[in-house]
């Protein structure tokens, strides 16, 4: 089983977010039909040859009919935006959180690392604080906003992909970034969208990321 094997090919445990360790980070979502969506993630969407892609909002896949009544009940009714994050990512060096939750589906297996807001102390946050989770294949979560957590991670040579849906304008640019006294708001990098890197993780902290990610700069197997 996939699960076996990533456990022993990894220094860290890796979980099925259908055990009782997940329940903190988010939830196993039923009750919703997202076949148009996967059919379309399979069909029209590619897996980059190096790195992630993600866009926030596709509008192909925003008129799908699961989606007015994601925002009508799920979110009770606030405007979303659905869109997905597609690579062969394999590193774990930064974590973003949102103020509200987000859903992914797995479009391939995967594994996502997570941990808890609550667990940042003046903005940092340890990677040994961190857990891992396998989601297979079909399987949509709801990652509630108190869940740090950043690319999936794939469990194969071909990469991942996931649906990513989320309250609408997150992870868009900030029209303006203003720091203040409160500490939060020095790890604001994008429209809700609170985010702490690894000093190493370049890219993010050209961006403007805070280097806040204390520990190993850690990378998962499969």
């Amino acid at each position: 089983m996939t699960l076996e094997r990533l456990n022993q090919v990894n220094d860290v445990p890796v979980r099925s977010v259908r055990d009782a360790a997940f329940a903190t980070y988010g939830r196993v979502i039923d009750g919703y039909d997202f076949s148009g969506l996967t059919t379309y993630m399979e069909q029209q969407t590619p897996i980059p040859e190096n790195g992630n892609i993600y866009l926030a909002s596709v509008p192909e896949m925003e008129q799908d009919a699961v989606v007015s009544r994601l925002q009508a009940v799920f979110y009770g009714g606030m405007p979303i935006e659905v869109g997905y994050c597609n690579g062969r990512n394999t590193t774990y060096n930064g974590f973003e959180y949102h103020k509200g939750s987000e859903i992914n589906v797995a479009i391939t297996d995967l594994m996502l690392v997570l941990g808890h807001t609550w667990l940042i102390r003046d903005n940092t946050y340890r990677v040994e604080d961190a857990e891992v989770f396998f989601v297979e294949r079909g399987t949509a979560i709801e990652l509630y906003q108190t869940t740090l957590h950043l690319s999936p991670c794939r469990v194969t040579d071909e990469g991942f992909k996931a649906i990513v849906v989320l309250p609408r304008g997150t992870n868009t640019p900030l029209a303006e970034k203003t720091v203040t006294d409160d500490p939060e708001s020095r790890l604001l990098l994008q429209t809700n969208k609170w985010v702490i890197a690894h000093p190493e993780r370049e890219p993010l902290i050209r961006q403007g990321a805070f280097p806040g990610l204390l520990g190993e700069n850690k990378a998962l197997y499969y």
